[in-house]
């Protein structure tokens, strides 16, 4: 059987029309590659081209197939699991083949990696609703966050509603993107590059006072490192102010002041009439 590669822009419609195209030429992919992950190879390969109405006709027979499977593919296409595409191609592939009874059996060699994988993303957004930190940033919002998972449409409803009369945004470095929220509307949007404005005097203080807030409330006889790493992951604290460094907490330097020009000796000011002495240069006084 000749190996075959399809490769796709990364995006959730665009792996349902990889989908849609094994079936419409009856082929099996061997790998599918979607975005960065695309890289030469010596098998063939086949560009997909996204194509919503395709995208749109593979998710309704997921959901008409099983609701469960379909919200399963949705969020498994969010994780981290490497080769996801192909896991969740299988899925789908045994769903329509054999129906939705294997669905019980989470031991299940198809079902068991996507739920295990889903259960870890699920588990990384719920983490993130607490560890998220914001800064005021000219009376915006802002926060930066590092997950493993595209956690961002899973945190985009809670925040949306906990921040209803502000205006923010979360920045995920790890995916360059980010969940942009003002005026009740929320969007989520590539961001290649992005760096986070120094604070303010305000913001700053706000900072050291978060911090020694923290370290004032830590018993010190009760301390176990162990166990704060259990409830609090080590990899998320890069994000958190009671982590960060001291330069994390100066503000940006105030603009200088700009020095007004002296007045030339013997060159009186506009309006201000000469006084007797030395007249200006070129004065007929």
């Amino acid at each position: 059987m000749q190996e075959l590669i399809y490769e796709y822009d990364g995006s959730f419609a665009g792996f349902l029309c990889c989908i849609f195209e094994s079936y419409a030429h009856r082929e099996v992919p061997s790998a599918i590659y979607g975005g960065e992950e695309i890289m030469p190879t010596l098998f063939d390969s086949r560009r997909i081209p996204t194509d919503e109405s395709h995208a749109d006709r593979v998710f309704r027979k997921l959901v008409k197939s099983s609701h469960y499977t379909a919200n399963l593919v949705q969020k498994g296409f969010l994780t981290c699991l490497p080769g996801k595409e192909m896991y969740l191609y299988r899925l789908v592939v045994k769903l329509l083949n054999e129906g939705p009874r294997f669905l019980h059996d989470c031991s299940d060699e198809t079902l068991y990696p996507v739920v295990k994988a889903v259960r870890h993303l699920n588990s990384e957004a719920h983490l993130l609703k607490g560890f998220v930190r914001f800064s005021e940033l000219g009376g915006v919002l802002g926060s930066e966050i590092e997950p493993k998972n595209q956690v961002l449409p899973l945190l985009r409803s809670h925040f949306c509603a906990r921040y209803q009369s502000e205006t923010f945004f979360i920045y995920d470095r790890t995916h360059r993107e980010a969940l942009f929220y003002a005026a009740g509307k929320a969007a989520i949007r590539p961001l290649d590059a992005f760096q986070m404005a120094p604070p303010d005097e305000t913001e700053a203080r706000y900072r050291l006072l978060w911090k020694r807030f923290y370290d004032t409330i830590a018993i010190k006889e009760r301390e176990n490192p162990r166990c704060r790493m259990t409830n609090m992951p080590k990899r998320y604290w890069t994000t958190m102010t009671e982590f960060q460094p001291p330069s994390y907490f100066k503000a940006r330097p105030a603009p200088a002041a700009v020095q007004v020009p002296a007045v030339p000796a013997g060159i009186p000011a506009p309006g201000i009439p000469a006084g007797p002495g030395q007249s200006a240069p070129g004065s007929t006084l």
